[in-house]
């Protein structure tokens, strides 16, 4: 039998991370490529449903990935056409919900960064 208790506790440190820890580091990952702090906004939007101001205010607010994703006003119904790799995993697969969206997010930022078209990215 697998032993997941490592599985157990990255996904509990996921849940518990501070969305505006992560935030910057996605701008400064595509910025490196190119792109824009307004673009990665446009994604998390289009996954989310949050408009700027509520992104602003979970980044100073302290949210955590676990309550960002679960109070998102509407999460894109297009987000299943998400798929392939990401961090070893494939996306599609990821049984937990809170940690697939986190990965959808991810993956729409890699897109981002490697000079995918926008309407590519999202799955227009």
């Amino acid at each position: 039998m697998p032993d997941t208790s490592k599985q157990d506790k990255n996904t509990a440190r996921v849940y518990r991370m501070a969305f505006g820890t992560v935030y910057p580091l996605y701008i400064k990952k595509v910025e490196r490529k190119g792109r824009t702090k307004g673009e990665v906004d446009v994604i998390i939007t289009w996954l989310t449903g949050y408009d700027d101001k509520a992104i602003d205010a979970s980044v100073r607010d302290g949210t955590d990935f676990e309550s960002f994703f679960r109070r998102a006003p509407c999460f894109n119904e297009n987000s299943s056409k998400i798929t392939g790799m990401i961090c070893g995993y494939r996306v599609e697969e990821i049984e937990d919900e809170t940690i697939r969206k986190v990965r959808y997010l991810d993956k729409l930022i890699d897109e981002l960064a490697r000079g995918k078209a926008m309407d590519k990215i999202l799955r227009k």
